[in-house]
């Protein structure tokens, strides 16, 4: 029997299944305070999901607040949309704007590799979407276990296809993004995806539902039972115990069903059909009729047996929380109604009329002419619980502070330094990744401009002005874990030099932030110090947050994974014919180091590859001033034609930039490492600086004819620059008197790390 408005009314002391769904005591008898009455299980069922911590962010909204009270502008002028949109949405000048933003599909991607990664991309995709905007590019940042870990070699080929089936299929190009292995993360690998659209100011769009008498149409998929067992009613199966006793808690994908979508949706925006959209992601219905009433002026009214369905034995409770994919909801006017329908037809994209906005504050919900929900949506979908989870800073974290990795051993000869390079180079974290990157499609719709190994994705916007908008997105949980603040800032900073390095300018960050239980009190601490680093650098950095996501209990038994902010920018550049290229080019170009190597060994590659996994000290120091002015003058360079290379320093110090840009062009190098920049008062032997991870660096290559200008630029900009070589255009690289290394040989180590393993 359908369990009723007025059945719940009538027997408020049943007995109900609030734990069994995820909730608290105090939480379940908050629902029933607010309605004043027990729920009904569709109601219940709504609740519990949208006020889980994946939907509300419980446990993080105290915090997240933060970001709110940066000043919403960018340096090239105000958000058009920010945090509360599905996406942010940045004016990029020229009257075109560009929505993006990261989430996170961590958990199902462990239990079905496939499709969870598959319809993470999927989700995020349709989040841009429904701003209005077509979709242009995509990226992923993925974690894994140590890469020889015998569940690596299941989760990461399923993934990597997920990710690279679903964007070729939708004629996506995968531009950026990056791949690394700790083994925190073993048995809960991060998938974090970013999508990047298109739009002009006028065709912003917003999730509202607003005019009362306008219809609430569902198009696309049919809703099966795909996506529900993960955190809906089918924790417990007391709604109804014939139903089959499993249906998987993952969602199944159809790509070419949300191409079909993409079109649809762009033609029916073109057409000015849409009065207000909203993208189903997680909580399925539950989530798009509460969001939509709840951000409207009115109530909305549902028929919710008139939903298509895929299984016709789900029950109520089910459709509401089905997650099945490819799914749009749009609040349309009466007399554009049949308009809308044809534009579906066309299209081949099943759309139903489902309800209507209403009057008053009530989201109303009708199953065969009996009403199972009426709540008011705000409750559901804005007014969830607020946690402020205690804090602790963590006893531990004094012990791994002390143990710097500055006190290991280092090389003491030429051969020995030369081994340690070589174990660096084969390291999984600084290894070629062209394995997975191989797998996705990097100039599908011919705007790529740079594209994976690049240090940035770069798209073109306009093709007669050579506008275009430049992304990276970074994280490393190794330096989060030895200080969280500097950690997310370090990312914050890498992100940033990844954009500015290709003449591109940033101006806008979204996030993706992964950590372990809000319940530990030592990662609530990660979590906070982490939002801080964030927060004041994104202030100096005048990088607004335009949105994000954040995904708790990332943990396998007790133990969490390092706390993982990932950070996405989004940069601008007027002509993307100026842009600064990764590889060395042209020999006879100077070799110019530009910024100071200090003594930033730990956290590093060199710890890790060469001491057996070493984690402890504290990570690099942060000058964000420091990134604005290497950012200006990369920018100046590009927009004058300078340089002929350019390369951010990161993971593995100035010998991966060294063999990242040699190989990009088999172009060799010779260097004296005598004369590398050094931190005042710091003492650089060959280990500091071949591997130092130091932070605010880059690696460029000049003719000499502009090498008085460029000097000129890093003079007035306060940027040390230094000339420690040339290319060569040999087949190898020559590190001063001490060794060489043949590129060759290192193409070969580098690239086969992967393949090795994974086949």
């Amino acid at each position: 029997m359908v369990d009723t408005v007025e059945n719940a009314r009538s027997t408020p002391e049943s007995e109900q299944p609030w734990a069994e769904l995820g909730l608290k005591q105090d939480e379940y008898e908050r629902i029933r305070e607010i309605l004043g009455r027990r729920p009904t299980s569709a109601e219940l069922a709504m609740y519990s999901v949208m006020w889980s911590e994946h939907c509300s962010y419980k446990s993080s909204k105290v915090h997240l607040k933060r970001f709110g009270a940066l000043e919403q502008t960018t340096p090239r002028g105000p958000l058009l949309a920010g945090i509360g949109e599905n996406a942010g949405v940045v004016d990029i000048g020229q009257g075109y704007a560009v929505t993006f933003k990261a989430e996170s599909h961590n958990h199902p991607s462990y239990v079905e590799p496939y499709q969870g990664a598959a319809t993470g991309v999927g989700g995020i995709v349709r989040d841009i979407l429904a701003m209005g905007a077509r979709p242009i590019g995509v990226m992923d940042s993925l974690r894994f276990g140590e890469l020889d870990a015998p569940d690596t070699a299941r989760t990461l080929p399923g993934i990597v296809s997920g990710v690279g089936g679903y964007g070729n299929c939708l004629g996506l190009p995968n531009v950026g993004g990056e791949v690394s292995f700790h083994e925190s993360y073993y048995g809960n690998p991060l998938v974090n995806a970013l999508c990047v659209g298109l739009l002009k100011h006028e065709d912003l769009h917003r999730a509202f539902a607003s005019g009362t008498g306008n219809k609430v149409i569902l198009y696309g998929a049919a809703t099966g039972g795909d996506g529900i067992g993960g955190a809906s009613i089918l924790a417990s199966e007391t709604f109804d115990d014939t139903k089959p006793s499993k249906r998987p808690s993952v969602q199944v994908g159809d790509p070419f069903m949300e191409k079909l979508l993409i079109e649809c949706t762009l033609e029916l925006f073109a057409e000015d059909l849409i009065s207000g959209i909203q993208d189903f992601g997680a909580a399925g219905i539950s989530c798009a009729t509460s969001e939509l009433a709840s951000a409207g002026d009115g109530g909305m009214h549902v028929e919710l047996d008139v939903v298509p369905l895929r299984d016709p034995t789900l029950s109520p409770e089910e459709i509401l929380m089905s997650e099945s994919q490819e799914r749009m909801m749009a609040v349309v006017e009466p007399a554009k109604v049949e308009r809308f329908m044809q534009i579906c037809a066309k299209w081949d994209v099943q759309a139903t009329v489902v309800g209507e906005v209403t009057e008053g504050d009530r989201l109303i919900i009708d199953w065969h002419g009996q009403t199972i929900v009426d709540v008011d949506p705000k409750t559901v979908a804005h007014e969830g619980p607020v946690y402020e989870r205690p804090l602790a800073r963590p006893a531990w974290i004094d012990e791994v502070n002390a143990n710097s990795a500055s006190n290991l051993p280092r090389a003491t000869t030429d051969e020995g330094l030369l081994d340690q390079a070589w174990a660096v180079i084969s390291s999984p974290l600084s290894a070629d990744k062209s394995w997975v990157t191989n797998q996705y499609d990097r100039y599908v719709r011919g705007n790529s401009v740079l594209a994976q190994p690049e240090d940035s994705g770069m798209l073109r916007i306009d093709e007669e002005t050579g506008l275009g908008i430049a992304l990276s997105l970074d994280a490393n949980g190794r330096y989060c874990y030895l200080n969280p603040y500097l950690g997310a800032q370090l990312a914050l900073a890498e992100s940033y030099r990844n954009v500015a390095v290709t003449g591109a300018e940033p101006v806008a960050i979204t996030d993706c932030l992964n950590f372990g239980s809000p319940e530990d009190p030592e990662v609530m601490w990660q979590f906070l110090e982490a939002i801080m680093g964030l927060v004041d650098g994104c202030r100096q950095l005048g990088t607004p947050v335009t949105g994000g996501n954040v995904s708790f209990y990332n943990q396998t038994g007790a133990t969490p994974i390092l706390p993982t902010p990932t950070v996405g920018m989004l940069g601008v550049i007027d002509d993307v014919a100026k842009r600064n290229p990764m590889g060395f080019q042209h020999p006879g170009d100077a070799l110019v180091l530009l910024g100071r190597t200090g003594d930033d060994l730990s956290g590093s590659v060199w710890a890790d590859a060469v001491h057996d996994g070493h984690l402890g000290g504290m990570p690099p120091t942060v000058d964000l001033a420091a990134e604005q002015a290497l950012a200006k003058v990369m920018i100046a360079a590009s927009r004058e034609g300078l340089v002929s290379s350019a390369h951010d320093l990161s993971d593995g110090g100035l010998l991966m930039g060294l063999v990242e840009s040699a190989l990009r062009h088999h172009q060799g190098v010779a260097l004296t490492l005598d004369s590398v920049p050094a931190v005042d008062g710091v003492a650089l032997d060959d280990t500091l600086k071949l591997f130092s991870e130091s932070a605010g660096r880059a690696l460029v290559t000049l003719s000499g004819a502009s090498m008085p200008r460029f000097e000129q630029l890093c003079a007035e900009h306060g940027v040390p620059m230094e000339r420690i070589g040339e290319v060569t255009g040999e087949d190898s690289i020559e590190v001063s008197s001490l060794f060489s290394l043949p590129l060759d040989k290192v193409r070969e180590v580098w690239s086969g790390v992967l393949p090795k393993v994974l086949g």
